[in-house]
């Protein structure tokens, strides 16, 4: 039972999606939508916004008469703060990532002190989070992890980066494995990194680098919650199932849909059965127009109950209640096996 549940969580195919990141419909001088400027070190605040700045097409014009560069919105960071740990990043909060591929175009402007660009992925504040960066100063290409705010597992390579041109820089994350490219051209060996966790991503700089970037975006796999891939894997060994939906403590005394065979259900609130299910334990039974609803307390590997699940299920002929009960219980053990604990369930 074990191995087969396992599996088909891995199975469960989720179709691939896609967020380009379009600055040009941001008026220059503003900040694209969905994105937070945060600093991450010392100094002084950051300065992203959009500005204009002649960019050359992806492909190759079809005809000579094509204009070589044309002049649009392009995200930038300005700011000059010479600070040395000043790490200005604009990261991108609509989405989560685990498994995608990250493209980006670059420009390095100007700097003193340095003249860096990079992407940060795998972010989850500004003391953790991956980057990749080119150094037109240092001559290199970088990637690294910040933990903690300390930078360690850093890989180095010699690189000589064109400054006042427009390159492409490209992560590409599957499962413990990072593939980096810079201008269609493999950067590093295959990076292995055990345990890699889910994060936002977005642009990185540091010190008085000015940067712009262009004709970015992500082709991901979307994550699936644990609450609803418990639910999927029910759903796809058992698609007879009416409906079936996983409720938690939204409250002292409210439970709301965290997971349902329909998805316009989650968020909605739970009744007094799934709340008596996850504060007593309580099993509760109903049957109307040749159906059954049963709802379960779950419980984690403690024994602990932390969720409330509600089966709705088609009757037959002479079923009781007990019986009922007992193909809802046999059901709700394919759930518990995956399932731990309550955090579990918010991951």
């Amino acid at each position: 039972m074990i191995t087969w549940l396992f599996g088909l969580l891995l199975a469960l195919s989720v179709s691939a999606a896609q967020v380009q990141f379009n600055f040009g419909a941001t008026p220059a001088g503003g900040q694209p939508t969905n994105f937070l400027a945060t600093l991450a070190g010392a100094g002084q605040p950051p300065a992203w916004q959009v500005v204009m700045d002649a960019v050359p097409p992806i492909l190759a014009p079809l005809t000579d008469k094509a204009p070589d560069v044309t002049k649009r919105g392009v995200l930038a960071q300005t700011g000059q703060d010479a600070t040395d740990e000043h790490y200005p990043l604009c990261v991108y909060t609509g989405e989560v990532f685990r498994d995608f591929k990250f493209t980006t175009r670059f420009k390095l402007v100007s700097g003193v002190s340095e003249q860096m660009a990079g992407v940060v992925f795998r972010f989850q504040n500004t003391s953790n989070f991956y980057v990749v960066r080119v150094s037109g100063l240092g001559k290199n290409i970088a990637f690294y992890k910040m933990v903690k705010g300390q930078i360690v597992s850093p890989i180095k390579m010699p690189l000589e980066i064109k400054s006042g041109a427009w390159h492409e820089l490209t992560v590409d994350a599957a499962g413990i494995y990072l593939e980096i490219s810079l201008d269609g051209k493999k950067a590093f060996p295959t990076i292995t990194d055990s345990a890699p966790p889910d994060g936002q991503l977005g642009f990185w700089t540091k010190s008085d680098a000015v940067s712009y970037f262009a004709d970015a975006g992500v082709d991901y796999t979307p994550r699936i919650p644990v609450a609803q891939s418990l639910v999927n894997a029910v759903m796809e060994k058992q698609p007879r199932i009416i409906s079936l939906r996983l409720y938690t403590l939204a409250g002292t005394n409210t439970t709301r849909i965290i997971a349902s065979k329909d998805l316009a259900e989650v968020g909605q609130p739970g009744t007094d059965a799934e709340l008596a299910a996850i504060q007593d334990g309580t099993i509760s039974y109903g049957k109307e127009n040749g159906e059954v609803m049963v709802t379960l307390p779950l419980h984690d590997r403690n024994g602990e109950d932390i969720a409330a699940v509600r089966f709705r299920l088609k009757s037959f002929f002479g079923e009781t209640e007990g019986n009922a009960v007992n193909r809802a219980r046999l059901l709700l053990k394919q759930m518990q096996i995956l399932c731990g604990s309550a955090e579990d369930l918010r991951k």
